[in-house]
């Protein structure tokens, strides 16, 4: 028959979820303890070993013992008789280990070891609870709301607590004692007090995660989540890929009347999701990462990283979406940084840009009339390195052509000076009153 010992060590590992012969082995340690502290303050070293009968608790302490030939004291010192029956070529002086089990040693046990002994049990727990989620870093867990302190929301896993940090929650949610939540195990950190389990409800594998689960063709591969850009509790834009031909890679991930998305959608409490579908091509893969909006054209400047997007405009709100949402996500999910246009602006800003164009070349090739008409003149570069035309000075033109001769050429606007038929300045002609200032200066 089973002693109560027994059965009190069964029901402590069922409940803690550990083993029965690390509890023992926890409670042995614990009683080397308390026989260590009947000994004295300081006693010698030696070695201690306690052996507990796992079926009647019954302790026996086996203790490292000097032979001598005579005993002055028991709890360390043996005779040589006694010791030759435990080993027979033992000698005076030598040690040897015996049973030393104090008469009353189960009630200072009892008494001493109390408190170790939880204390083990709970490291112990610590450990198993450790060893059972380290593995499980990166997985999708099922969680019940448990208490809210000092900001982190404390859930309950099974044997295990982890911790839900205010910069893992997400703001729109609301957490209540009870509640059933799925969160990503963000981090696992062994800490001298136990495990710390680090839950987020913002990570984006979180979405990784839910996809898997409520889309086979995810979970086995046979389509790939290429990209994830999101914001927590207000929409997420999620760029899939078939990874086998014939499927549909959207639409696996909506599923029948969309009750798959629907299904992700409700766990996160209304969060948006646009699926849309990845491309190598950039320009493709920003058109649908503008989705729900309809895209025109795509211009990729690949020197700046910038992709202007033209879209219709009735289109252009919903493509920029509430406060630039749209746009954001869909320059985090490809990469680009996005310039959205409508496509009247857009024909508007060419046309300006054709009509400086016009204006441009006009004057450009006006210019070109004059100077083709106009008389070449002759002047010597100063010491200064200035010229003077129409009593004004223009330079300097340089130390290195002073007392050189340059020729010059003028139109209405400008001056040309040459030197040796190249053009190696050009300045505007000052007006009338501004040579009457300078003269007077």
């Amino acid at each position: 028959m089973k002693s109560d010992f027994y059965t009190a060590i069964s029901q402590i590992a069922a409940e803690r979820g550990i083993p029965k012969e690390a509890i023992i082995d926890v409670m042995e340690k614990a009683l080397i303890t308390a026989y260590k502290r009947t000994l004295g303050n300081n006693p010698p070293p030696m070695e201690v070993t306690v052996k507990l009968d796992s079926q009647t608790g019954a302790a026996t302490v086996f203790a490292e013992k000097q032979v001598v030939d005579e005993v002055f004291d028991e709890r360390f010192e043996v005779e040589l008789t006694d010791a030759q029956k435990v080993r027979p070529d033992v000698q005076i002086g030598e040690t040897v280990i015996m049973e030393s089990t104090p008469n009353d040693f189960g009630r200072i046990a009892a008494q001493t070891a109390k408190q170790v002994v939880l204390q083990g049990i709970k490291e112990v727990e610590r450990e198993y609870i450790y060893g059972e989620y380290m593995d499980r870093e990166g997985e999708l867990i099922t969680a019940t709301v448990q208490r809210i302190a000092k900001g982190n929301v404390i859930l309950e896993m099974g044997k295990a607590e982890a911790i839900l940090p205010p910069k893992e929650q997400v703001d729109n949610d609301r957490y209540y004692h009870g509640q059933r939540l799925k969160v990503y195990l963000m981090e696992i950190r062994k800490e001298d007090r136990g495990p710390r389990l680090i839950a987020s409800r913002t990570h984006k594998n979180l979405i990784v995660r839910l996809f898997e689960m409520e889309v086979p063709e995810i979970f086995n591969g046979t389509v790939e989540i290429k990209s994830i850009a999101r914001e927590p509790g207000l929409r997420t834009k999620v760029a899939v890929a078939a990874r086998q031909e014939g499927i549909d890679p959207v639409g696996s991930c909506v599923g029948m009347r969309g009750i798959r998305i629907q299904n992700i959608v409700n766990e996160l409490n209304g969060e948006k999701i646009d699926v849309v579908q990845w491309s190598p091509d950039p320009k493709d893969l920003i058109a649908n990462a503008l989705s729900p909006a309809q895209v025109v054209e795509v211009h990729l400047n690949e020197d700046d990283h910038v992709a202007q997007v033209i879209v219709p405009d009735k289109q252009l709100s919903l493509a920029i979406g509430k406060e630039g949402q749209n746009v954001r996500l869909a320059a985090k999910l490809s990469g680009w940084r996005i310039d959205i246009k409508s496509a009247t602006a857009l024909l508007e800003e060419e046309r300006a840009s054709a009509e400086v164009r016009g204006y441009a070349e006009a004057e450009a090739m006006a210019t070109e009339v004059e100077l083709t008409n106009a008389k070449v003149e002759t002047r010597k570069v100063q010491a200064n390195g200035t010229i003077v035309y129409q009593k004004a000075s223009y330079g300097p033109l340089g130390n290195d052509l002073a007392g050189d001769t340059v020729q010059l050429r003028a139109t209405s606007q400008k001056i040309y000076i040459y030197y040796q038929d190249r053009l190696i300045a050009s300045y505007i002609l000052i007006e009338a009153e501004d040579k009457a200032e300078i003269e007077e200066v």
